[in-house]
């Protein structure tokens, strides 16, 4: 081969190579373009896709629920509070101990108290002593007035008689004068027998008077000598004692220190007293039944029946009654006290148990249902713009726009059913509601599909939207981006 020949061969295996690798670099690059263009335009096509997930309108029974938190309450119990002055010098029972009405509860320094009561026994003794020498005394004033009445009797007779005798003269003018004195000096014993008569019947009330005083003055100090020795007004346990031995007891005073003492519970009846909040208490009744639950017992279930819902609101954020004065200026979340008979109650209960409540208000059989968090809220703007934007398919309106009254929102309550791959607002009724599910009254049927999440999608859907339906749970987060 000669020398040309050989140099022509080395420039064509040289040139080859680059060849190739241009060949392939222009198909990369028409990959590439092809990959982007593709993502570029199923990225135009999928952009108003929502993705959501979905449920079933299904026939089920329903119960409507209404819960409450609250805690474990006697229907009776007492708070016993300070009578009287003193300091305590023993306490007889413990917190959790059964008493019985007139069992001591506690004892107070009684020294004083005591002699007050001995002095005073004493001296109505002296009083007795002295009642009955005032009665003797009467009573022998009412002899002598007697024996003077029979003294002036005799006189009387004396004196008619000396004047008969002394106009016949049969007698001296000196005996005639003398039973004339005799009478005189009579009628004198007489009068003066009675004012003593008077006069020790009123010593005598004086001191029956004095006795009486003296007996309600006895009273009167054996009340503060019983006010020293506390004991059970009812039975019941002692739930609370606020005091020690060696602390001062002062008068029933409300929120002084030492005015509260303890608490008996009556735990033969037992309630559950919780909050409603007052969204709910308008379905309540008495009677109704309820399943209690106690923080202290898990996995115990209870059951009981309304005995009472209340009447005055209280304030959330400080357990008082909402009246008119508390609530002129505040829009604070108000809940109602409802009371729950437990019927059963085991015998650790205790007062003051946290407890929550699950009231049954409603309850249907073969009612028609959705999920709760299905239920979407349009206005009547929303709902005519996206009509138009549809050309009117994938809304359904009512037939007639009502009249909206002064002060209401205008607003639909709705779902959102599944039509192929879009959805379509349905205005609904909605009946009782239980946990998770709520009756539908009309404008679905058994069998539709309804958007039930998620949240966002709920939020921002509009009517006629593109959907695509992911049921699948949701992944879990990734602990490393969590904690970060």
């Amino acid at each position: 081969m000669s020398e040309g020949c050989r140099c022509l061969q080395r420039e064509g295996l040289a040139l080859n190579p680059m060849k190739k690798w241009k060949k392939i670099a222009i198909g990369v690059c028409a990959g590439l373009v092809l990959l982007i263009g593709g993502a570029v335009v199923y990225h135009y096509l999928t952009k108003d896709i929502v993705t959501v997930q979905s449920g079933k309108v299904l026939r089920q029974d329903l119960t409507s629920i209404v819960s409450g938190t609250g805690e474990v309450r006697p229907k009776t119990y007492t708070n016993v509070l300070g009578e009287g002055f003193g300091k305590i010098t023993d306490i007889v029972v413990k917190e959790g101990d059964h008493v019985k009405k007139g069992d001591v509860l506690l004892h107070l320094e009684n020294i004083q108290p005591g002699a007050d009561v001995q002095a005073q026994m004493a001296s109505i003794d002296s009083m007795e002593a002295g009642t009955r020498v005032a009665a003797a005394n009467y009573d022998s004033a009412v002899a002598t007035l007697a024996q003077r009445e029979a003294d002036l009797q005799k006189a009387k007779y004396d004196w008619e008689r000396a004047q008969k005798l002394f106009q016949e003269q049969l007698i001296s003018k000196q005996e005639f004068d003398a039973n004339k004195a005799t009478y005189d000096s009579a009628v004198a014993a007489l009068n003066a027998s009675k004012a003593q008569v008077e006069v020790t019947r009123a010593a005598r009330e004086q001191s029956r008077s004095n006795h009486d005083q003296a007996r309600a003055v006895l009273k009167h100090t054996a009340d503060v000598l019983r006010k020293t020795t506390y004991t059970a007004p009812i039975d019941g346990i002692v739930s609370y004692i606020a005091v020690r031995v060696g602390e001062n007891v002062v008068p029933g005073i409300q929120n002084a220190t030492g005015s509260f003492l303890l608490t008996i519970s009556d735990m033969s009846i037992v309630t559950a007293e919780v909050k409603v909040d007052e969204t709910d208490i308008t379905n309540l009744r008495n009677g109704q039944t309820a399943d209690v639950t106690i923080d202290a017992i898990p996995g115990k279930h209870y059951s009981g029946r309304v005995t009472e819902v209340g009447e005055l609101a209280i304030l959330r954020s400080s357990g008082q009654a909402a009246t008119t004065q508390t609530t002129a200026n505040t829009q604070e979340a108000r809940d109602f006290k409802v009371v729950i008979y437990i019927e059963n109650p085991p015998d650790s209960l205790r007062p003051g148990l946290s407890c929550n409540a699950k009231i049954q208000t409603a309850q249907k059989q073969a009612a028609l249902t959705i999920p709760i968090q299905s239920l979407a809220v349009r206005s009547h703007k929303d709902l005519e713009q996206a009509q138009k934007a549809n050309g009117g398919a994938n809304v359904t309106l009512a037939a007639s726009k009502p009249a909206l009254i002064p002060g209401q929102k205008d607003e639909i309550t709705g779902v959102f059913v599944i039509r192929g791959r879009k959805v379509q607002f349905v205005p609904v009724q909605t009946g009782i509601s239980g946990v998770t599910e709520i009756e539908v009254t009309s404008g679905l049927q058994e069998g539709d599909e309804v958007v039930t999440g998620n949240f966002k999608a709920l939020r921002s859907l509009r009517p006629g939207s593109s959907i695509k339906v992911d049921n699948s749970p949701p992944k879990p987060e990734d602990s490393s981006s969590s904690s970060s």
